[in-house]
């Protein structure tokens, strides 16, 4: 799992058919205070997340298309599971 802010909507004009009715989403790792920690990529919505608000990433197919309710859906990678309210670390 990985912790990322989303940073922008994705608009294609034409996009696979396997896509068709799911909301792209870029997004930007970050670390636990909320930095940047890694490069940005493209992400499927399964939660309704919005521009700013910090996500938890499933980065495995199997579980992307398990979470979208979508088992034959094909190759996806990469979804938006939850949205992070609060981080919390302990020492």
């Amino acid at each position: 799992m990985i912790l990322a802010r989303v940073i922008g909507h994705v608009v294609c004009s034409v996009k696979d058919r396997m896509y068709e009715g799911e909301k792209l989403l870029m997004v930007q790792p970050i670390n636990p205070a909320g930095q940047s920690a890694g490069p940005s990529f493209l992400a499927v919505d399964a939660v309704q997340a919005g521009i700013g608000d910090n996500v938890l990433i499933i980065d495995e197919g199997g579980s992307a298309r398990h979470i979208l309710g979508k088992p034959g859906m094909g190759t996806i990678r990469t979804v938006i599971a939850g949205i992070v309210d609060k981080v919390e670390c302990s020492e």
